[in-house]
């Protein structure tokens, strides 16, 4: 297959996913529940997704767990995201040096 079709579908998709819910909530949302419902998918989904490919990245658990540790006490701070990635990145490093 020519690698157009891929685009176009891939297109179609990304079109669809945003269009179908605008025709289905014309209106405002006023149920309390439902919107809050609604606010707290995009993190659900996130965690959902990165959680299994932090502690699969390095290949081995405790090195994973180490960076995973040092991420989130750094952004627990507040630091900015790149300090949080290099910290996270090198304690994993390390970790895995010691191993």
């Amino acid at each position: 297959m020519s690698i157009a079709l891929y685009i176009g579908v891939m297109a179609g998709v990304t079109y669809l996913v945003r269009s179908v819910p605008f025709t289905f909530f014309g209106k405002k949302i006023k149920s309390r529940f439902f919107r809050s419902f609604l606010y707290y998918i995009p993190y659900a989904v996130l965690s959902a997704m990165t959680i299994p490919a932090i502690f699969y990245s390095t290949g081995n658990i405790i090195t994973a767990a180490a960076g995973t540790v040092v991420a989130l006490l750094f952004s627990y701070f507040g630091l900015p995201l790149i300090v949080v990635a290099l910290s996270a990145s090198a304690a994993a490093f390390i970790t895995g040096l010691f191993l």
